[in-house]
C-alpha cells in the first residue's frame, strides 16, 4: 500500500475592513505609535466591528475565498476544523455554524482550542487523520476575535491583538517527500497565572461581580510570556532541524506565530535564522491568535514554491508550544 501524505494545497484569508491604527490608539489610551512600534511592531490591526458578527463570520469568509480559489467541491470536504479562543458561543461549536453557512453537507467539524498554538496543533491532527486513509479533504482554519477579549484601557495588552481568520485545504496525496514531514508539540502547563481569562468559565461564572470587575478581559503578565515564548519556539525549532537532519541552510521559510517583532527577532536569533527567511506580518496584523501563522501563509503564499522546506513554530497560553516540518507541495503564484 502507498504512503499517504497531507498536504496544503490551497490558502484562504479573511481580516475586517476597519483598521485600528496607533495615531487612533493613541487617543484611546496613553500610548504612541513611536512606544507600540519599538517594543511590539505593530502598526495597525483589523477590528470587526459590526454589530452581531463573531468568529465564524471570519472564518467562513476565509473557507469560501478557499473553496473558490482552490475549485474544490463542497461536497467532497469530510471535515472542517476551526481553532480558535473566542468561539461564537459556549456551544454550539463555531465550527458547525460554518459548516452551516457553507452547506458542507458531507462534512463533520469540531473547534480545537489550543490559544495561539492552535492552527499548529489543528494542522498535526488533520494531518493525522489524512494519513489514516479514512479522509481525503480536510479545511483547517485558524480564527479569533480577539477585540472581544481587549481591555482598551489598558496600554500593556490593547495595542497587541487584531481581528482574522486564515483557512487551508489539506489533501491526501502518494507524492512522495511533500507536505507535513514531522511536529514536535509540547504543553508544560505552567502558564495559567501569566496567561488567561479570568472569568466566563466553570471555575468562574459571569457574574455581576465579574463584569463589575472587569474579570472578562485578557490578562497578560508580558514579560514572563516573553521571556517563555522567546525560550520554547527557538528551541523547538532547533529540536525540529535536530530531528530531520536539518540545517538553517536547508531552511527556505520560517511561519512563527506573529505575536510580538521582539519575539520573532529573538526566536531567529537564538536559532541563529537570518530574518529575511522568516515570514512576518504582524506589523499589518497584529496578534491574531490562531489565525497568525494560517493568514501569514495567505499574504506569503505568491513567494512560495514546490518543495521549500518550512518550519511553523508557535507558543501560546498554557503553555502550549511547539513547531512542524512542512515541505510545501505547489507553486504559490500558481
Amino acid at each position: 500500500m502507498e504512503k499517504i501524505n497531507a498536504i496544503i494545497t490551497g490558502v484562504g484569508g479573511y481580516v475586517p475592513e476597519y483598521i485600528l491604527n496607533n495615531k487612533e490608539l493613541s487617543r484611546m489610551v496613553d500610548t504612541s505609535d513611536e512606544w507600540i512600534m519599538t517594543r511590539v511592531g505593530i502598526k495597525e490591526r483589523h477590528i470587526l466591528t459590526e454589530e452581531g458578527l463573531g468568529t465564524s463570520y471570519m472564518a467562513r469568509k476565509a473557507a469560501k475565498q478557499l473553496l473558490q480559489k482552490t475549485g474544490a467541491d463542497p461536497d467532497s470536504i469530510d471535515a472542517l476544523i476551526v481553532c480558535t479562543t473566542t468561539p461564537d458561543y459556549k456551544f454550539p461549536s463555531t465550527a458547525s455554524i460554518v459548516v452551516g453557512k457553507l452547506g458542507l453537507k458531507n462534512a463533520f467539524a469540531f473547534d480545537f482550542e489550543a490559544a495561539c498554538c492552535g492552527f499548529l496543533y489543528s494542522l498535526d491532527v488533520a494531518a493525522s487523520m489524512i494519513q489514516s486513509g479514512r479522509y481525503k479533504k480536510i479545511i483547517v482554519i485558524g480564527a479569533d476575535k480577539m477585540s472581544s477579549l481587549v481591555d482598551y484601557t489598558d496600554r500593556q495588552t490593547c495595542v497587541l491583538f487584531g481581528d482574522g481568520a486564515g483557512a487551508v485545504l489539506v489533501e491526501a496525496t502518494t507524492e512522495e517527500n511533500v507536505g507535513v514531514q514531522n511536529s514536535f508539540l509540547r504543553t508544560d502547563g505552567k502558564g495559567l497565572p501569566y496567561l488567561h481569562l479570568k472569568a466566563g468559565g466553570s471555575v468562574c461564572p459571569p457574574s455581576h461581580f465579574t463584569v463589575d470587575h472587569r474579570l472578562h478581559y485578557l490578562y497578560q503578565e508580558g514579560r514572563t510570556v516573553f521571556r517563555f515564548a522567546v525560550t520554547a519556539m527557538s528551541n523547538d525549532v532547533l529540536e525540529i532541524l535536530k530531528r530531520n537532519n536539518l540545517t538553517t541552510d536547508d531552511i527556505q521559510w520560517v511561519v512563527p506565530h506573529e505575536a510580538n517583532i521582539r519575539i520573532i527577532e529573538a526566536v531567529a536569533k537564538r536559532a541563529e535564522l537570518p530574518l529575511d527567511k522568516v515570514v512576518i506580518n504582524i506589523d499589518r496584523y497584529g496578534n491574531t491568535s490562531a489565525a497568525t501563522i494560517p493568514l501569514a501563509l495567505w499574504d506569503h503564499e505568491p513567494n512560495l514554491r514546490k518543495g521549500d522546506n518550512l518550519i511553523f513554530t508557535a507558543f501560546g497560553a498554557g503553555f502550549v508550544h511547539g513547531a512542524s516540518y512542512y515541505k510545501w507541495a505547489y507553486d504559490g503564484d500558481k
